[in-house]
């Protein structure tokens, strides 16, 4: 049967926390600025993969927020700007790490921007959605994601905003054919992958509005 089309689900309406004066103190050093990590794999092989879809709602996102060329800087790419005149200040990474080193990339480059955790949004592929489901969610459980795993571990907490993009799951738990699976490229229509795709970049662009919005 045929995957329905993109959709955000209930939890998209998640309210961000309140923040606490610490949070306030740290969001002033680091200024007003949003990091986005678009996850996925270097290389062209890897390309139009379900595991790349957050390299391409990244690359989807400087696109329509007009960003300037990006800069090779901790050990990925990474282009900053706003959204649009006056609006939230952001930084958006692809590491060009491997997926199971993104931390790598994208702990150093929080360090250095000074950006609070509960303003570093990931964008990434879940399996445990189906096909255009797209589901917005603060902290959590990892669900055997190497990327978050490794985000975890270089952020030193789980914390952080997820925008997760359903790409549905095999029929099977075998370790070997879901690993395939992901590296897969999508079996959908190329319309409906962009679809997914762009929708993606919506809900990220209203995550991002309204984590501003509660500065």
């Amino acid at each position: 049967m045929r995957a329905s089309p993109p959709r955000a689900t209930a939890a998209t309406r998640a309210t961000p926390r309140a923040s606490s004066p610490l949070s306030l103190f740290r969001r002033r050093e680091g200024g007003d600025r949003i990091l986005i990590v678009g996850l996925g794999n270097p290389g062209p092989e890897y390309e139009r993969t379900r595991h790349n879809v957050g390299f391409a709602v990244a690359s989807e996102l400087a696109q329509r927020w007009d960003l300037p060329k990006p800069k090779q800087k901790f050990n990925g790419v990474i282009s900053e700007g706003r959204i649009a005149p006056g609006g939230p200040r952001v930084a958006l990474l692809q590491p060009r790490t491997y997926m199971n080193e993104s931390g790598t990339s994208a702990g150093p480059a929080r360090g250095s921007l000074k950006v609070p955790l509960d303003r570093v949004v990931v964008v990434h592929d879940e399996i445990d959605l189906p096909f255009g489901e797209i589901q917005p969610r603060l902290g959590g459980g990892l669900a055997g994601h190497n990327g978050l795993k490794s985000l975890k571990s270089g952020f030193g907490d789980a914390e952080f905003w997820r925008v997760r993009v359903g790409v549905g799951r095999p029929d099977s738990t075998d370790p070997e054919i879901v690993s395939a699976y992901v590296l897969g490229r999508f079996s959908e229509p190329k319309a409906e992958v962009e679809g997914l795709v762009a929708a993606a970049a919506e809900e990220t662009e209203r995550l991002v509005e309204r984590i501003a919005s509660e500065s």
